[in-house]
């Protein structure tokens, strides 16, 4: 690890909020916390949360949620000044009414983070899938289009 611990922990909390909006089903905060920068080509908070809202299902009846929870794991931060990168794990549980609770879709994110006056954001984020279920409750396009 590089950078200092409250650089390095900075850049984690985005992280694992990143996680938590998404598990939240609020894709307006994910287009928020990511739109300083892109994901996967895709930039600006409304294009970006429209990929969300566009591509993951929600569940009005249960507070509009995708009936997830995604977890980061093994978050490897490196700082250099400004700038920094992160490489991590996760992981992607649902449950539904057709879903028994299990695994849904495992891989990697890389990332990278620019610092100005307000503090840490994304500047990018892509991802690699490594292993996918059943993503037939959680996905509103083909998964077929994720390989």
């Amino acid at each position: 690890m590089t950078g200092a611990p409250a650089d390095r922990l900075a850049v984690t909390e985005l992280l694992y909020r990143y996680a938590e909006l998404v598990d939240a089903g609020d894709f307006d905060g994910v287009g928020q916390l990511l739109g300083r920068g892109a994901f996967m080509g895709v930039a600006g908070p409304a294009r970006i949360a429209e990929l969300f809202a566009g591509t993951t299902r929600r569940f009005p009846e249960h507070g509009n949620t995708p009936r997830t929870r995604h977890l980061v794991l093994n978050p490897i931060v490196e700082v250099s000044g400004d700038a920094a990168t992160a490489r991590s794990t996760f992981c992607v549980l649902q449950q539904t009414e057709a879903v028994s609770l299990q695994p849904i879709v495992v891989g990697r994110y890389a990332d990278t983070f620019a610092r100005d006056a307000d503090g840490w954001f994304f500047t990018d984020r892509t991802v690699a899938i490594e292993m996918l279920g059943d993503v037939s409750d959680h996905l509103l396009i083909d998964p077929g289009s994720l390989a």
